[in-house]
């Protein structure tokens, strides 16, 4: 049996409890998504109750729910709830995975030209400080990852594969399974950014193979900001080193020595926002309920879509590149800066972002772009909204 696309009563409900889907036309949910109304209410209610009752004693109140957050995110992407810890956003939870390694002079990092800015950042700090080697993989003509290219990367050497799923500025997709087999194969560690991936892509980790999976709540999984996790394989997490530790760290302590805990919340701090977190599981409780198959077919859809009526507008020349691409479309218009568009766009209150050079340097520098305008699509924009966006940049342009 296949996807059941969503009816238009469906989507009508999925804008009836987005209350911002009434004020804009919102093309940035590669940013940040407009979250759903339960996901407010669930974070306000909390944080009235906190500011109520006390905060320890509300946190109390909520333990089952808090917990069962790990128990959802587990769900969504087929791994054990020993496996997750709850951070600020995918920046730390990668932070925390990729200096959790030990490196050493002459170790090998390979790469894809769609690596994220942060990410890069730490590849240059670790050749710096332990003199580590960075090789990456280009792409194609076609802007397609070659899996040839990889194996014949890999050497002795090769420490880590690590990879952006998606990058924050262009639509293509990395294949990350079959990148996993040769990780695996090689007993080669493989940290995936899925930054841009859970909540708009089905994402299993047992099928990627991946040791390590870094996740922001806000952009496609709907949650707050300030949201985010990381998976560790449970082979793996006694191969981390700790960044930081206190009694939540621990599994128990003495005067005189102290045991790490033996799941991934190893990887936490005890004080964090439990407000957020529990947003965090709403907001993927609330994915799940759709499912993500469906929300994946529904994403694919309108991004062609908006594809092609971009197309068809002389003066936009789109910038995605690859054989799949997902709910983010990228392009420039001629003569217009990415900051002026999105200004212009805004003043018709219409969502969309700029990405940046730096954001995406490989990929960006290797195809001369300065910038790009970002529109990212989600399940509940509608056609309606994509001609709207359309129709404002041909009046742009003309």
């Amino acid at each position: 049996m296949g996807i059941i696309p969503f009816s238009e009563q469906e989507i009508q409900q999925f804008r009836a409890e987005t209350k911002g889907t009434a004020e804009r036309l919102h093309f940035n949910n590669a940013g940040s998504s407009l979250p759903p109304d339960v996901v407010l209410g669930t974070v306000v209610n909390y944080l009235t109750e906190e500011a109520t009752y006390g905060g320890y004693e509300i946190e109390y109140k909520y333990n089952a729910e808090l917990n069962n957050t790990y128990a959802l995110i587990a769900r969504l992407i087929n791994a054990d709830t020993n496996e997750i810890a709850i951070v600020e956003n995918a920046s730390t939870a990668w932070w925390l995975a990729f200096n959790g390694i030990e490196f050493k002079a002459g170790d090998e990092i390979v790469t894809s030209e769609m690596e994220y800015v942060t990410n890069l950042i730490s590849f240059i700090h670790a050749q710096k400080t332990y003199g580590i080697e960075i090789k990456v993989i280009p792409n194609d003509e076609q802007g397609n990852f070659s899996i040839v290219a990889l194996e014949e990367a890999i050497s002795r050497q090769t420490k880590l594969i690590a990879i952006t799923h998606i990058a924050s500025s262009t639509g293509g997709m990395m294949p990350i399974i079959e990148i996993g087999k040769i990780a695996r194969k090689h007993g080669i560690l493989y940290l995936v950014d899925a930054c841009q991936s859970a909540g708009q892509v089905p994402v299993d980790v047992q099928e990627i193979d991946c040791d390590m999976l870094s996740v922001t709540g806000r952009k496609y999984l709907r949650a707050p900001r300030g949201t985010g996790f990381l998976y560790v394989r449970k082979a793996v997490q006694d191969k981390l080193k700790l960044q930081f530790m206190d009694g939540f760290t621990t599994q128990w302590v003495s005067e005189t020595d102290y045991k790490i805990r033996d799941d991934a919340r190893r990887f936490e701090l005890y004080e964090k926002n439990r407000a957020l977190t529990l947003g965090l599981g709403k907001a993927v409780e609330y994915a799940l309920n759709i499912g993500i198959d469906r929300i994946w077919q529904r994403v694919q859809h309108l991004a062609n879509i908006l594809r092609g009526q971009l197309r068809s507008i002389e003066g936009i020349t789109v910038h995605d590149f690859g054989d799949e691409q997902c709910g983010i479309v990228t392009f420039t218009v001629n003569g217009m800066d990415g900051a002026e568009v999105k200004a212009k766009l805004a003043e018709k209150q219409i969502n969309v972002s700029v990405g940046l050079a730096k954001s995406t340097l490989f990929f960006m520098n290797k195809n001369q772009l300065s910038s790009v305008v970002r529109a990212s699509v989600h399940y509940y924009n509608t056609e309606g909204e994509i001609g709207a966006m359309c129709d404002a940049l041909q009046y742009l342009i003309s």
